[in-house]
């Protein structure tokens, strides 16, 4: 391709942009409001944060619920987390750590322009976002098998209060009645336990969809060493959605 032709803008791109293409050599990645990619860049990163910090305080309403249940309801709390998996909580959040790692290589790979490693990141992150989700199907089968779950008429199975009667006996209760007493409110863990859990996957659902919007792309070559903020972006959304759960495993599976 000569020159001239990779400078002749489209007339799709002449008439989108009202000879934007003409400013900016034809990239019509560019949009016509930013004078380069570097303040084009600058200003997704501001909104991309701005975002982030909005899901701040929606996930804080959470944790604030938690806290007030967790210091109206300790002795609840404190037998709740017996019945979750730790080493499955556990393997979920190295999973998530990895997939961080694989989502800022994606950034790189980017940034210089490796498109073979840019795919493969980005489709090492979204395997693991499957994994996750896979696992926490795993947990929430367990939950509900039990009769684990939310709401007021709450009915454990046999199996859970033997076990909440087994864990009492170690320390948490000293009566087989105080065991059922609590196993009977547990109802008000696990609203907690997958009303923040649960929002979670929401969001790792919401991030695999902006994974393969970006695979698509990035087999079609969109991204280059000037062009990679959408990228970027959905990196710092991942990155969000796995501190979020930096933090709910040991307040969920660690703490009591």
């Amino acid at each position: 391709m000569t020159d001239t032709a990779s400078t002749r803008p489209s007339s799709g791109v002449e008439v989108g942009t009202e000879g934007h293409a003409g400013e900016h050599g034809g990239d019509h990645f560019l949009g016509h409001h930013f004078k380069d990619h570097a303040h084009q860049l600058n200003t997704a990163k501001l909104g991309i944060w701005l975002f982030l910090g909005q899901e701040l305080l929606f996930f804080g309403g959470l944790f604030c619920a938690y806290a007030i249940y967790r210091s109206m309801h300790p002795e609840i709390f404190a037998e709740g987390h017996l019945f979750l998996d730790t080493r499955l909580g556990a393997i979920n959040t190295c999973v998530l750590i990895f997939s961080s790692l694989t989502a800022a290589w994606s950034v790189r790979a980017a940034q210089l322009n490796h498109r073979r490693a840019l795919i493969t990141a980005i489709l090492l992150t979204i395997l693991c976002a499957f994994g996750f989700l896979g696992i926490k199907y795993i947990e929430y089968a367990h939950k509900i098998h039990e009769g684990l779950v939310w709401g007021a008429s709450f009915a454990p199975s046999s199996e859970a209060v033997q076990h909440a009667t087994e864990a009492m006996a170690h320390g948490a209760s000293s009566t087989l009645t105080e065991a059922h007493t609590l196993s009977n409110r547990l109802h008000i863990f696990f609203s907690i336990y997958f009303a923040m859990t649960g929002l979670h996957g929401i969001h790792v659902v919401a991030g695999i969809f902006a994974y393969l919007w970006l695979l698509r792309r990035a087999i079609r070559g969109d991204f280059t060493q000037d062009y990679y903020g959408p990228v970027d972006g959905v990196a710092l959304y991942w990155h969000l959605v796995d501190l979020i759960w930096i933090y709910l495993f040991p307040l969920l599976y660690l703490i009591h």
